[in-house]
């Protein structure tokens, strides 16, 4: 799950983070009233989407203007510059053309900036463990950097039991080229960073920038964080600051039912059963000459109601031009599959082409289920007849 800007700092902060002041603003009045409390001068603008490259963003009613982070001299300012953000769609290189609407700001006071660096933490799955990495290259993509210059990186992967030892974070402060008391303010900005990255569950903890002032204190001036959902249920404040507008609405819905489905740009719409054979099903229609419109898991348990449901979310996407179904009973049976399907095929009236392929429990009967079932739907032996099937059906009936 992932949350705003405000909202990761606002968790941060807790956990000794250092953070510029700031708050949050729904309308221009709000956000002059904040630049006004923090002082009356120089404040960041900064529009709250859940998406990287705000600065460098464009809006789409103004695409030669500003981008989504603004710097205002003034409340009065500060409030010309919200109403020119509130209610519009921006674009980044994250969004996608559609972009995405600005319905908050974040209105932080200004800092003098004399240094920006980049500071992340993530669980790193070829390690197992918590890694932290930071690089002088602050601001920009730490992908770029990786790609232009990967020397510049700093990976530092943190032994789970003895947690964030004060001799990983000096090797992080001096490999960033701190001094002075700038150590002393690092190694405690790590060490309250890891802190809030392990108590609250989190996948990602990303700054950048990182930002050293004129007076040598290191302060995380952007915040992002994402959390693991499978802990959720341990952090009912985080699940709480779930913003549904800025997710999928098919997600949205999918999540209610236990699916897991990501929405893809493909016409090809894909059910599977286990994440491992969903990735190997989008492979495999990709190398065949498709593309698929999405990943969906259904799980090893799911009942007729929610392979339903799971057919019925795949066949909302109007881009969908075909349907692969592929499930491996193992826990999951066959017939409840096959009945599932007719069910929201008949529910639905299907208008495209399907393929399925069962196989393991109780195949048979599932078969049986779909050859009685009066639909046009086209069996496959294996995975790859499956997915030569389905491509060759929508590009027939395209």
């Amino acid at each position: 799950m992932n949350i705003h800007e405000y909202q990761a700092k606002s968790l941060l902060a807790k956990y000794g983070v250092a953070v510029p002041k700031g708050g949050v603003a729904f309308t221009p009045e709000e956000a002059e009233k904040i630049a006004t409390d923090l002082g009356g001068g120089i404040v960041a603008v900064k529009a709250q989407i859940h998406a990287g490259g705000r600065g460098a963003g464009r809006f789409k009613d103004d695409p030669n203007g500003k981008g989504g982070v603004r710097i205002a001299k003034n409340p009065a300012d500060a409030k010309a510059q919200a109403a020119a953000m509130l209610g519009k769609v921006l674009v980044t290189k994250q969004t996608g053309p559609k972009g995405k609407e600005v319905k908050r700001v974040y209105v932080e006071a200004g800092l003098d900036i004399k240094r920006e660096i980049y500071l992340g933490m993530l669980l790193d799955r070829a390690t197992s463990r918590i890694t932290a990495m930071a690089s002088t290259e602050g601001g920009m993509d730490i992908e770029e950097v990786a790609a232009k210059h990967p020397e510049k990186i700093i990976k530092v992967a943190i032994d789970p039991v003895a947690g964030l030892q004060p001799f990983y974070a000096r090797k992080i402060a001096f490999g960033l080229g701190l001094e002075g008391k700038q150590v002393g303010a690092g190694v405690k900005f790590l060490s309250a960073m890891y802190e809030a990255f392990t108590k609250l569950d989190a996948s990602t903890v990303e700054i950048n920038p990182l930002v050293i002032t004129g007076g040598g204190e290191v302060i995380a001036l952007d915040a992002k964080m994402n959390f693991d959902d499978n802990a959720l249920f341990r952090h009912k404040d985080i699940e709480e600051m779930r913003d549904a507008d800025e997710e999928d609405p098919t997600e949205r819905e999918a999540a209610k039912h236990e699916l897991n489905y990501v929405k893809l740009d493909g016409s090809i719409g894909c059910m599977v059963n286990g994440a491992g054979l969903a990735m190997a099903t989008m492979d495999i229609i990709k190398l065949y000459g498709g593309e698929p419109a999405n990943f969906l898991d259904v799980g090893g348990g799911a009942t007729k109601e929610r392979v339903t449901t799971a057919f019925k979310l795949i066949l909302s996407d109007p881009k969908v031009e075909g349907i692969l179904v592929n499930i491996f009973g193992g826990i999951m049976r066959c017939d409840i599959i096959a009945e599932g399907v007719v069910a929201a095929a008949k529910e639905i009236g299907l208008e495209v082409p399907l393929v399925v392929r069962l196989e393991g429990t109780n195949v048979e009967l599932g078969k049986k289920i779909l050859k009685q079932s009066g639909l046009k739907i086209v069996s496959a032996d294996n995975l790859a007849d499956a997915a030569q099937k389905i491509v060759k059906a929508v590009k027939e009936a395209a």
